[in-house]
């Protein structure tokens, strides 16, 4: 067993700095906080407007913040039946990221988002986690566009899943056994049942993923093989935009 003495356990603790900043480290993610918290607040906006978005039903606001290639091509009939949605509302390629179809999508969405971003935003950093999020938040709006052009589409799972494919990736890159760690199982039981259950959007979470493990690829290279530091925003940056461009290419 050994021993160890008063004074040695004493000389061994980190100074008062240390301790304060280890003890406190769990609320230095300030962008995971804020991006729950904005995903959360569009929520109860939305079932205060319409109580049916809590329980899972399309809504007028989904209606409004979703995304389909045929809504973006202008080829579904407005909320109320007065006429056709006007094409190329770019905007949706985001807004669809902040809405959910009833509590248990949001609430599963929401907790993933927490465990990843708390180890992210530790790693990368708040301004490169963020940049993540969006390029896969973005890439899983192309996977939409390519492969669930009908439907509409929301909810936070495509940039989610970047994210767990961006921890994947840096895990490996950096020797270590993600099944281990259990980011590997989650990120297999969820590609799992994007394949096996209905209703869920396959383009999404594939373009996230690949969005992400593209960005993770990058940003959490080895110590010993890193690259050049400009990299790290040149990456989920050119991903963000070629999404986007493709996407605009698809549908006009």
């Amino acid at each position: 067993m050994g021993s160890h003495c008063i004074d040695c356990a004493k000389a061994a603790r980190p100074d008062v700095n240390t301790r304060v900043k280890l003890a406190s480290s769990r609320v230095l993610a300030p962008v995971t906080f804020g991006l729950i918290g904005i995903n959360v607040a569009v929520f109860v906006l939305m079932g205060l407007a319409d109580p049916a978005a809590f329980r899972g039903s399309i809504t007028e606001w989904h209606a409004n913040l979703g995304l389909s290639k045929a809504i973006l091509e202008g080829r579904v009939i407005n909320w109320d039946g007065t006429g056709v949605i006007p094409p190329d509302q770019w905007y949706r390629l985001v807004t669809s990221g902040f809405i959910h179809f009833g509590f248990f999508h949001v609430g599963m969405n929401m907790l993933l988002l927490y465990q990843l971003g708390m180890l992210l935003e530790r790693a990368l950093g708040s301004g490169r986690t963020a940049a993540v999020y969006f390029a896969s938040l973005l890439a899983g709006s192309l996977g939409v566009i390519i492969v669930d052009g009908g439907g509409l589409t929301g909810g936070a799972s495509g940039a989610v899943f970047g994210l767990m494919a961006c921890a994947a990736v840096g895990l490996h890159r950096r020797g270590v056994n993600v099944f281990s760690t259990g980011i590997g199982t989650t990120l297999v039981l969820n590609l799992v049942l994007t394949f096996t259950i209905s209703g869920i959007s396959v383009g999404g979470h594939v373009g996230g993923a690949i969005g992400g493990a593209i960005c993770g690829w990058v940003l959490l290279a080895p110590t010993w093989r890193p690259f050049p530091r400009w990299m790290s925003w040149a990456t989920p940056a050119a991903i963000a935009v070629l999404s986007v461009a493709t996407t605009v290419m698809l549908v006009v």
